[in-house]
């Protein structure tokens, strides 16, 4: 009687471990559990934690909440202004209510997939190729209500939306390098005329300054000068200007006279006195040259002269 009993309690015992270890569950922290009973859910959504099932009869499925990522293949449209692009972008949602996301709909990623495939293409095809380069903040929100308008009826909310990458062909690509470097040349010349205008006007003012002392032009020239010479790998040829010369003439003072000396009286024009060969000027139908008498010596300091005669011609 005793075995009879105690073979019992162990088939019992036996039974409800089985029982357990077919009903316990556990439902992680990021997942909700969804029980159906005999193919009807159960409007109780399961927490996290340590759940019981009746065995053969329910079945529980997990739904995960966390953030999904999902990477949209590379779509190929044609922009608004008739350009062939290839885009491809990425989708963070969530699943919200894990009932709609497993009865709504069949498989909430596929389908979420498929949606933002054909949201990316839509939206290629009402956008130009600029937007597309530079304004991919406001693609992004279009991008991203387009798919969520949808996806809410499937449990799932749209958390963002991001368009990766720009594909171009290989001849924009060239016609666009060409359009940004023509776009450069055309600021570097505004700044080397901007840069010649200023510099003309300074230039303006220091010529003016120069005009009322010629002696800077010649500071200025020697300056330069030296500039150049500081290098010591080229030749100078330097041309020496007559104001130069003239300024060094004006800044030389005079030489000393000599004690006693007089200057001699200035000499007439060259037609009226002779050469400086001592030849005077042709008579008319005349052969050659007069010869002219050399004027007399004057004396010399410190001795008497003749005395003149009284009718006042030389002795």
């Amino acid at each position: 009687m005793v075995e009879e009993l105690l073979t019992a309690v162990v088939a019992a015992g036996v039974g409800a471990a089985v029982y357990m270890g077919a009903a316990a569950r556990v439902v992680k922290q990021y997942e909700r559990g969804l029980v159906f009973r005999f193919g009807r859910l159960r409007e109780e959504v399961r927490p996290p934690g340590f759940t019981v099932i009746v065995p053969l009869i329910d079945r529980l499925r997990k739904v995960n909440m966390q953030i999904v990522t999902l990477p949209v293949p590379a779509q190929e449209g044609i922009t608004r202004d008739n350009v062939t692009v290839r885009v491809d972008a990425v989708v963070y949602f969530k699943v919200v209510d894990p009932a709609s996301a497993v009865v709504a709909v069949e498989d909430y990623r596929f389908a979420v997939s498929q949606m933002a495939q054909t949201s990316l293409r839509s939206i290629i095809g009402k956008s130009d190729l600029d937007d597309l380069l530079s304004n991919r903040e406001m693609l992004n929100q279009g991008l991203e209500l387009m798919i969520d308008s949808p996806a809410v009826g499937w449990g799932v909310q749209i958390d963002r939306v991001e368009i990766k990458d720009v594909s171009l062909p290989e001849t924009m690509k060239r016609s666009m390098a060409r359009q940004a470097e023509a776009d450069r040349e055309r600021r570097a010349r505004v700044i080397n005329a901007d840069a010649e205008l200023q510099a003309s006007h300074k230039l303006a003012e220091a010529a003016e300054v120069m005009s009322e002392q010629p002696a800077a032009l010649q500071l200025r020239l020697l300056h330069t000068v030296v500039a150049v010479a500081a290098e010591k790998n080229s030749t100078l040829v330097l041309p020496f200007p007559v104001e130069l010369l003239r300024f060094l003439e004006r800044a030389a003072p005079p030489p000393p006279a000599a004690p006693g000396h007089t200057d001699p009286a200035p000499a007439g024009p060259a037609s009226e006195g002779p050469g400086p060969d001592g030849v005077g000027p042709l008579p008319e139908g005349g052969d050659g040259p007069e010869p002219v008498s050399p004027p007399p010596e004057p004396p010399a300091l410190g001795t008497a002269g003749p005395a003149p005669s009284p009718d006042g011609s030389a002795p």
